[in-house]
């Protein structure tokens, strides 16, 4: 599948309505107990892209841009507006957000993931698509220079440091990204007087491995 690095309208996703989705296979028991277990290691964004129309030239905006990425052919970037950064929604990302990695005094490539944590459990999502230009990082606290200490291929997620983070230093980032996805259909059907009468068309969108 091609990807396309180009941002779906971010003011068109404003409105619309998604988020993560788990697949988890339970199998009931004659004794009335439960086995479950998931296929998934990761979880799966989805979103409709429809209701964050607000005017026809919103609605053109969207038939561009899908005739553009031939309906479900090419994906493309997608802000969420509820999850788009490191840091919490109400702070800027900062270097210490983030863990991502532990030097060894020999690596100097590490991958952006970001926590998501409650109780005893913790999540790690991996973040392929950050925002060019946003990503900080530090080793051992210490903040470092982009495009002189580190450089970020913001096509893959991933930091490449000048030098090797010595051995047991942590590596930390905070960053904005983006959700890497496609169109899940290949028809947007629009009425204008349906449109007007407040009747929003379906859009659906849903994130895609990488």
């Amino acid at each position: 599948m091609a990807f396309h690095e180009i941002r779906f309208p971010a003011n068109l996703s404003f409105g619309s309505v998604g988020g993560p989705e788990r697949r988890t296979e339970i199998v009931s028991l004659t004794n009335g107990h439960e086995e479950r277990r998931t296929p998934w290691a990761h979880s799966r964004r989805r979103y409709d892209a429809g209701l964050g129309l607000r005017s026809l030239d919103d609605v053109a905006a969207l038939i561009a841009f899908f005739e553009a990425r031939a309906g479900q052919m090419h994906g493309f970037r997608w802000k969420d507006w509820a999850d788009y950064k490191s840091a919490a929604p109400s702070l800027a990302p900062s270097y210490r957000d983030q863990l991502i990695g532990t030097g060894n005094g020999v690596n100097r490539v590490f991958a952006l993931r970001k926590a998501y944590a409650s109780g005893p459990a913790q999540y790690w999502r991996p973040i392929a698509k950050p925002v060019e230009g946003t990503v900080l990082a530090a080793v051992g606290g210490v903040e470092l220079r982009p495009d002189v200490d580190f450089e970020v291929n913001a096509m893959a997620g991933i930091i490449t440091f000048a030098d090797p983070p010595e051995n047991g230093g942590k590596v930390t980032a905070g960053f904005e990204f983006d959700v890497p996805v496609r169109f899940d259909t290949d028809r947007i059907a629009v009425s204008v007087a349906s449109f007007q009468a407040g009747d929003l068309p379906q859009v659906p969108v849903v994130e895609v491995r990488l």
